[in-house]
């Protein structure tokens, strides 16, 4: 599954952790340049969720991809810059659905 991530300049960690969600980085915006934060932007072709990382992003940035992520029907999510951040959000947002996915694994055993 392709994610676009949306903020910060290093990512560290991050695709680590998208890996153990079955998540590949498709493309990954600073969110920095002025395009950015003046046009709607466009999602690359392929993307099936987007990571924005807030404490990175300006209001008028993730306002911007969230709005294009809607338009294409892709779900979204936020939260910090961190590794338990993340893990959180994907674990909690019901766009991904993998084997190690808390929710999946109880969807399997309920009958």
């Amino acid at each position: 599954m392709d994610a676009v991530l949306v903020g910060a300049d290093r990512l560290g960690n991050i695709p680590d952790v998208l890996a153990e969600f079955g998540l590949k980085i498709g493309h990954h915006i600073t969110g920095r340049e002025p395009k950015h934060q003046r046009s709607a932007p466009r999602l690359p072709g392929g993307t099936e969720l987007v990571i924005l990382f807030t404490d990175f992003l300006g209001h008028n940035v993730m306002k911007a991809f969230r709005e294009a992520a809607r338009e294409q029907g892709v779900p979204v999510v936020a939260c910090r810059r961190s590794v338990c951040a993340l893990k959180q959000a994907l674990e909690g947002c019901g766009a991904v659905r993998c084997a190690q996915c808390p929710k999946a694994q109880r969807s399997a055993v309920a009958p």
